[in-house]
């Protein structure tokens, strides 16, 4: 007897089975594909929304790195005043000052500091009215040059670089977790496929065990059963029934774990059909899955640029270890006028009065103790993170291996899972018919029942694990973004 016909029950009982393992609220009509599940979730994943602010904050940290070395704007404005009553013969005094400063100052990677300023003092005195008002100006160009400590024009850059590799090490993060969420929502779509699929597994054994019921019975009113095999029907008919109510809780979990990937605050709306792909990928090979790891990898890659900053640290941490040593020179211009601001400034750039300074200054911690701490500190770190970077690429190996052999083992479990599903569907007809010829009983058809439903939920399973080794395999390549055409700011 063919299985399909097996199914021919009443119409009563298959919309007693219907109305058990109907959802309570509608489904939304259409396909949703693993595609659009996958754009879905680029659009509304709250941990993409948050990893996102990343590289915009470390993007501003290259102009947080940028403005110690940009000009520097600098203005002081003040007045006062004395004023002193004296009693006697003495006439009392006032005397009133102002001064105003202005002044632009430039640091040079290269450790040199050039400063260009202006003065304009004013003072008037009741001691003697001559000469009020009267005006001081000066314009002083001076330059500071770093000799030894801060004249590495690496170092100096140091912060710059810095913060530009940690720019691209926030894409990296950025980009891994895109390559999470599309592993998460991969997984998350599979599951609610084989969710599905197995509800229809246990509708379909619920169906087959209300079917053995009803002849079982009939059976017993002809003399042909007996009540044990009514009533171990009945027991069929109740795990059936059991395994439908378990099966419907698992779709709508399955449901909302997807819905929370892909939506934010939908988890009352229900997903349209979902299916696992019916084709699979070429076969990986090793070779090329584990140089696309390292090639892809975001994990690995930015612990490759972390190194890059170390070293950084490294060379920033040797170059403290010099002396402080540092020449400077300073020239001005300078003109007292009792006439103007015009007059003094005019008498400075005619060179009333010029002012030059050179200076040498020298700084030296005692023993450096602190600057040769902190540069054993830096090349320690330096090493540890290189055999940091050599443990993440035999990770990375291992990882590559165990999933491509996973690749291998799903897909040949696949296979072995479909040849038992149909070995187990003729079991079960033989069964069925030895049953209905008298020679079986109602226990062996169920236990060819079940032995039916778990073969096909074992082929779902081997399904959805091959699906999700492949899933694993393309996240640890990094190359899920080509996969679905996913192209990063």
């Amino acid at each position: 007897m063919k299985l399909s016909r097996l199914l021919l029950v009443p119409a009563a009982l298959l919309a007693a089975v219907v109305a058990l393992s109907a959802p309570t609220t509608p489904t939304v009509v259409g396909n949703l594909t693993i595609e659009e599940a996958i754009q879905r979730a680029l659009q509304k994943n709250f941990s993409l929304e948050i990893g996102r602010y990343n590289p915009e904050i470390a993007h501003d940290a290259i102009d947080v790195a940028r403005g110690g070395y940009l000009p520097e704007l600098s203005a002081t404005a003040s007045r006062g005043g004395i004023r002193s009553d004296q009693n006697g013969t003495s006439p009392s005094t006032r005397t009133e000052t102002g001064d105003l400063r202005l002044g632009v100052s430039q640091r040079f990677y290269t450790g040199t500091t050039a400063t260009v300023s202006t003065k304009v003092d004013s003072f008037e005195t009741s001691l003697n009215p001559a000469i009020n008002p009267a005006y001081n100006a000066d314009v002083t160009v001076s330059v500071r040059q770093q000799l030894l400590a801060g004249a590495d024009v690496e170092a100096n850059r140091a912060s710059l670089d810095r913060a530009r590799i940690g720019f691209d090490r926030a894409n990296l993060t950025f980009k891994s977790t895109v390559l999470d969420v599309i592993n998460s929502t991969e997984r998350a779509y599979y599951a609610l496929a084989f969710a599905r699929e197995q509800l229809d597994v246990r509708r379909f054994s619920l169906a087959l065990a209300e079917r053995l019921l009803d002849e079982a019975k009939t059976r017993r009113q002809t003399g042909v059963a007996t009540d044990l095999d009514v009533l171990q029907a009945d027991v069929g008919v109740a795990n059936a029934r059991r395994g439908v109510l378990l099966a419907n809780q698992t779709v709508r979990d399955s449901e909302e774990a997807l819905l929370a990937l892909i939506s934010q605050f939908e988890l009352d709306s229900r997903l349209g059909a979902v299916s696992l792909p019916s084709t699979s990928p070429a076969t990986p090979m090793f070779a090329s899955s584990y140089d696309a790891a390292k090639r892809n990898q975001p994990d690995f890659l930015a612990a490759q640029i972390l190194l890059e900053q170390l070293k950084l640290d490294l060379k920033v941490a040797k170059s403290s270890q010099k002396h402080d040593l540092s020449v400077g020179a300073a020239v001005g211009l300078d003109s007292f006028s009792s006439r103007s601001t015009s007059n003094a400034y005019n008498g400075a750039f005619g060179r009333d009065q010029t002012s030059w300074q050179v200076d040498i200054a020298y700084k030296l911690p005692w023993g450096q103790v602190s600057s040769r701490g902190r540069y054993r500190q830096a090349a320690a770190t330096v090493h540890q993170q290189e055999v940091n970077l050599r443990s993440l690429e035999q990770n990375i190996e291992v990882q590559v291996r165990s999933a491509v052999r996973a690749v291998e083992t799903n897909a040949e479990s696949v296979q072995i899972s479909s040849l038992a599903r149909e070995l187990s569907e003729k079991q079960y007809e033989l069964e069925k018919a030895r049953f209905d010829a008298g020679l079986s009983t109602s226990r062996r058809v169920l236990e060819a029942q079940n032995d039916l439903e778990t073969a096909r939920v074992n082929e779902l399973s081997a399904r959805v694990a091959l699906r999700n080794s492949y899933s694993a395999l393309h996240r640890i390549e990094g190359s899920s973004l080509q996969r679905y055409g996913v192209t990063l700011p």
